[in-house]
């Protein structure tokens, strides 16, 4: 299965290298349509990515229109909290987008309206205004995941330098 995290001109740099850090650790592709609030060589990117950058399969983009010229296939859904459908009510499938907006804004109302019937949401209270992007692009890629069960992750954790109980 194929997972695509597609941040739509992020602010926060260390909201985008925490979000590198879950792609490069399930092999989720990671999109930047840009442009960016930051520049991706900024420490507190790399910092919050740590040592994982070279598992990193990464894209950049110069808007929305260069993203789908060169992503048409697949299918898309678009994170926001004003959606109907919640994130496990849709199938996934192979090569699918996950879109999510900038943090301080969302997504743009213009891509909501045209993408009505792939809008998701992540249930929570109606007090809250949403959840931290990092947070939010780990809850819909695991459920991608796991709807193609864990394909190409590993089968089974061990133990780092301690030996098995007798």
């Amino acid at each position: 299965m194929s997972v695509n995290i597609v941040l739509y001109e992020p602010e926060i740099p260390q909201n985008t290298g925490n979000i590198a850090r879950t792609c490069a650790a399930t092999g989720a592709s990671l999109h930047l349509i840009h442009p960016l609030g930051f520049s991706v060589d900024e420490k507190h990117v790399r910092r919050a990515g740590l040592d994982y950058w070279d598992l990193l399969d990464i894209h950049h983009y110069d808007n929305w229109a260069d993203f789908l010229s060169k992503n048409g296939e697949g299918s898309f859904f678009f994170a926001t909290t004003k959606a109907k459908k919640h994130y496990a009510q849709v199938e996934y499938g192979e090569n699918c987008y996950i879109i999510f907006g900038p943090e301080s804004r969302g997504l743009p109302e213009e891509l909501l309206v045209e993408y009505r019937n792939d809008n998701i949401r992540i249930p929570m209270k109606g007090e809250a205004r949403s959840l931290n992007l990092s947070n939010a692009v780990a809850i819909l890629a695991y459920e991608a995941l796991r709807q193609g069960d864990f394909a190409g992750l590993a089968e089974e954790g061990a133990l780092h330098n301690l030996e098995e109980p007798n």
